[in-house]
């Protein structure tokens, strides 16, 4: 269990951090980048909960668990030597992606099949979730960035585009079931 008496540590005051293995980095690094980003959905996703209840709300609360899961794995590098670590890295597995997909066809079976694009909006909950597939996109940009540099859990960069799509579904049922989603309409302020 984690036990912070402290908040602040100045250690971070010259422009490094540590990561969870100990290694001292820049706070630009794109580890850091990555994770912290992760960190930023999870702040949106509390906001989104505001408006949220009953299976959504739960839903989106597993996800904030997940979040920090995922802030826990992509914080720690050298994946090849999590067998030798004192205490076994917390990763991702594929079952946190296999049950995002599970919820994602059961939201998306309650749906009518989209016949336009839609625009972030509609009701105070959706436009928040909108927000949030924005973030997690980001993040999984990141993820894929700093894959391309160093060893990174493909569990993590999944998750992360599977919980994208968990956020679109999530706000077109947060619209009436889709029936408010607010349509897009090419080209209609052209004139």
């Amino acid at each position: 269990m984690v036990v912070l008496n402290k908040i602040y540590t100045k250690t971070g005051d010259a422009g490094e951090t540590a990561l969870g293995n100990g290694t001292r980095v820049v706070k630009h690094d794109m580890r850091v980048a990555a994770y912290g980003t992760s960190d930023e959905l999870n702040c949106f996703v509390g906001v989104a909960r505001l408006e949220a209840s009953g299976d959504v709300d739960a839903a989106l609360s597993r996800i904030q668990n997940d979040l920090f899961d995922l802030g826990a794995d992509l914080c720690r590098p050298d994946m090849e030597k999590d067998a030798d670590a004192e205490y076994p890295p917390l990763r991702m597995i594929d079952a946190q992606v296999a049950r995002l997909e599970s919820e994602i066809d059961a939201m998306n079976d309650a749906l009518e099949p989209l016949r336009s694009f839609i625009l972030p909006g509609g009701s105070a909950l959706s436009a928040h979730l909108h927000v949030c597939r924005t973030v997690a996109r980001r993040a999984e940009r990141l993820a894929v960035e700093l894959a391309a540099m160093e060893t990174v859990n493909a569990a993590a960069v999944k998750y992360l585009n599977r919980l994208s799509d968990w956020f679109f579904v999530a706000a077109r049922i947060a619209n009436n079931g889709g029936k408010d989603d607010v349509l897009w309409i090419p080209g209609a302020n052209r004139d």
